[in-house]
């Protein structure tokens, strides 16, 4: 069984977030015994993202989380970093990671430059994995930087190698969707890339069909009564030229296709977007920026695409995810498994 095609608007070539032009992604999972996690990068663009920049924005939509970086961008509106995404006990290694990439390209950070803003996004994959082993070192980082590409790996790779969702197998989701905009029929992208962690069995919904219950009733689960504790980080990008203001109302459209898969964002669960635009890039020490804007009338078919491409990659999430044992002999099934034992 193929993931559902969500929604209406056609999906990009590859129906991942590397339909943006220049984006890419890399992973570096560490799968051995109770440990069960990794490193997922996300480039923006092939080039120097401290010299030149990109409009961003991100919105907390529930701050139980411990990500690195958000405060700046929040202030400035800009991306100079890849994006970076591990489990919760490895933000300070990838941080540290970062800046010694940064400073490669620009040794002066910190000196005759600013310093630099790291962006560094987590989730606690503590149930498959023993975050007591501080597994998760730079190199990983680096070889997830080496591994960087248009073919975007999904599943139980990267950070998403320890991650759950609905009780099942969860982590790296990816897909994208074209819209026109505006009377010229402007054609745009945008892309999503989700760290999927979170949900409960009996609250799944697939593409509007409410199937935790049917997986719940055809294993005899008893209903969960804990509050949801996970979490989900999730990226848009687009080729839309967007400032980060735009980016902002954009990223909050993320919540839309989060909340069709079931969430009701639990007081233990950090779920945090952050969209981008490479459009446009934003050279460091510029006096003057000129930068062509959409109007914000027509945004809508955007904020359709981010809802649509976010909930595409949940469920693309559990779809390419694998079973996995990790720590203490614990299990998480993956969602094809479930369905197999379904009632034909």
């Amino acid at each position: 069984m193929d993931a559902p095609h969500i929604g209406r608007l056609a999906a990009g070539p590859r129906n991942s977030i590397a339909d943006v032009e220049g984006v890419t992604v890399g992973h570096c999972t560490l799968d051995d015994g109770p440990v069960q996690t990794g490193v997922t990068v996300v480039s923006p663009h092939g080039g120097n993202l401290f010299a030149h920049k990109l409009p961003a924005a991100a919105v907390v939509i529930n701050g139980f989380g411990k990500s690195a970086g958000l405060v700046q961008l929040e202030e400035l509106g800009t991306l100079e970093t890849p994006i970076a995404l591990t489990n919760t006990f490895a933000v300070g290694t990838i941080v540290t990671a970062q800046i010694r990439h940064a400073l490669q390209a620009n040794p002066e950070i910190g000196r005759s430059q600013p310093t630099v803003n790291p962006l560094v996004m987590e989730c606690n994959d503590g149930y498959l994995n023993d975050l007591h082993a501080f597994a998760v070192q730079e190199a990983h980082f680096r070889q997830a930087l080496a591994a960087l590409s248009a073919d975007v790996q999904q599943g139980a790779v990267g950070a998403g190698r320890g991650m759950s969702s609905f009780g099942m197998k969860g982590g790296i989701g990816s897909a994208s969707r074209i819209v026109a905009v505006g009377a010229g029929d402007n054609a745009f992208t945008v892309g999503a890339l989700v760290l999927s962690n979170f949900g409960r069995l009996q609250d799944l919904i697939l593409d509007g069909q409410p199937l935790g219950r049917a997986l719940a009733m055809a294993v005899a689960e008893p209903a969960e009564q804990a509050p949801e504790k996970g979490s989900i980080i999730m990226l848009l990008a687009t080729d839309a030229p967007l400032d980060g203001r735009q980016l902002k109302r954009l990223s909050t459209r993320a919540g839309a296709g989060l909340a069709r898969t079931g969430s009701v964002y639990g007081h233990g669960s950090g779920d945090i977007a952050l969209a981008f635009s490479t459009a446009q890039q934003i050279e460091a020490g510029n006096e003057c920026l000129n930068m062509a804007l959409l109007p914000d009338h027509l945004l809508d078919p955007l904020f359709h695409a981010a809802a649509d491409s976010v909930e595409q990659a949940i469920v693309n999430a559990l779809f390419a995810a694998q079973t996995v044992r990790g720590r203490d002999g614990r299990v998480r099934e993956c969602l094809r498994e479930r369905l197999a034992r379904l009632p034909s």
